[in-house]
């Protein structure tokens, strides 16, 4: 087969690490459904955006400026004209900006299906969000848990009055592995002295599957209608990477030999789309994906009460810091 048709081959479910986007939702009507995906001004999240108004479905794309988001609106209406597209302000490293997001949204949006956690940054040098607490983690995980917090009802409701099960997608890495499980502290995430920006975007990917997990537990205790996964969306040059600090030649050198195994954009996003249209993950949740096929995590990621501690920890940031506890 060769090393290139083995990373390339189909799984179980069909598609494999070649699949794209497109491909993944060919024939899945969407138009009647709501999305929002989170980071969807460029990247993997622009794709997902692009695909699912695609399908037909309404998508929200939260921006950081509403400038930055509409103009991203309008490089897809160039390509979709028919695309419903809404921008909507919001900054994932503020509390305060998720919540008005939040209640903006639930008060002028009747319904919410599908939730993409897809933002993040990576590998930054160190930095304090506006709430005191390491950038990385603030963006990726907390401010992901407190806006899906305060979209949920949103989602259930939804689901039991359209009789559509509600998909919730986060976005981690591979990366996740090289968390030891142990940052889940204030004390440790915010020590300078001790930061070192891989293993904290590492901190922040095991949080987004830990907090997948423990939410599908929640959900499937209430008899909610929606389901919650986490995804690797493979290895692809996008702009996350701009923290990077590498000789530009060393960088390239990297990239050649790379390319092989390297994504594309539309394959990177085809486990993101694949988890939020197709037919054949209904029902299915607290899973972990790569290349739209189920895929297991690291052991820290499957730890049950690793996910409580981290649920409990992020819930005491939230009423410590925010105008509105959870």
């Amino acid at each position: 087969m060769g090393l290139l048709g083995w990373l390339w081959r189909a799984g179980p479910s069909g598609f494999g690490s070649s699949s794209t986007a497109e491909q993944v939702t060919q024939g899945i009507d969407a138009s009647q459904l709501t999305a929002i995906v989170t980071g969807a001004t460029n990247g993997i999240g622009k794709e997902t955006t692009r695909v699912l108004a695609l399908r037909g479905a309404k998508v929200i794309i939260p921006s950081r400026t509403l400038d930055s988001g509409l103009k991203v609106k309008q490089s897809l209406l160039e390509q979709n004209p028919s695309a419903e597209l809404h921008v909507m302000e919001m900054d994932l490293s503020s509390l305060d900006s998720v919540v008005s997001f939040a209640r903006s949204f639930n008060s002028s949006h009747k319904h919410l299906n599908i939730l993409i956690n897809n933002a993040g940054i990576m590998a930054c040098p160190f930095q304090l969000s506006r709430d005191g607490i390491e950038l990385q983690f603030a963006t990726n995980h907390l401010g992901h848990f407190l806006l899906t917090n305060l979209l949920l009802d949103k989602m259930k409701a939804t689901a039991k009055k359209m009789g559509v099960q509600g998909r919730i997608i986060n976005v981690s890495s591979n990366a996740h592995q090289r968390s030891d499980g142990s940052c889940f502290n204030l004390d440790k995430i915010n020590d300078q002295s001790k930061y070192k920006p891989f293993v904290a975007y590492a901190h922040s990917k095991l949080a987004n599957i830990l907090h997948a997990n423990e939410l599908s537990k929640h959900l499937q205790e209430e008899g909610s209608n929606v389901t919650v996964n986490s995804l690797h969306p493979g290895v692809i040059f996008t702009n996350l990477g701009r923290h990077i600090q590498m000789n530009p030649t060393l960088m390239k050198s990297l990239a050649a030999l790379a390319k092989p195994i390297l994504k594309s954009i539309p394959e990177g996003a085809a486990t993101t789309c694949y988890l939020a249209l197709h037919p054949k993950v209904k029902d299915v949740t607290g899973k972990y994906f790569a290349d739209c096929n189920e895929a297991m995590p690291s052991p820290k990621a499957r730890d049950e009460i690793l996910g409580k501690t981290l649920w409990e920890f992020s819930e005491e940031l939230i009423k410590r810091r925010s105008r509105r506890p959870v």
